[in-house]
């Protein structure tokens, strides 16, 4: 079995064929929902979709890491970083495909 990256073209294009919006609306609708969900992360507030999954921004502190190669101790920044939790409903379809 080949595995495939499902990019935006493929959202696309489903779009067209499923609703059947003409392809230019279906273009639109995509990155208007794309956009909607990235402008929300940005500002720092979780998107859940339900039956697929929560996209959640966590802030994770400063610490000490280590450089493995040479062992000397580097800080580590914080930073904001993005989590996605797929819901009950997708693990069982993923586990049962």
């Amino acid at each position: 079995m080949t595995k495939r990256t499902v990019t935006r073209a493929d959202l696309i294009e489903a779009v067209y064929h499923e609703v059947g919006l003409s392809r230019n609306e279906s273009a639109d609708l995509v990155e208007t929902v794309l956009s909607e969900i990235a402008t929300n992360l940005t500002s720092g507030e979780n998107v859940k979709i339900s039956s697929f999954g929560s996209f959640i921004v966590r802030d994770k502190g400063g610490r000490m890491g280590r450089n493995p190669k040479t062992g000397e101790e580097v800080p580590i920044e914080p930073r904001r970083v993005l989590v996605f939790r797929p819901s009950q409903v997708l693990k069982d379809r993923v586990k049962n495909s």
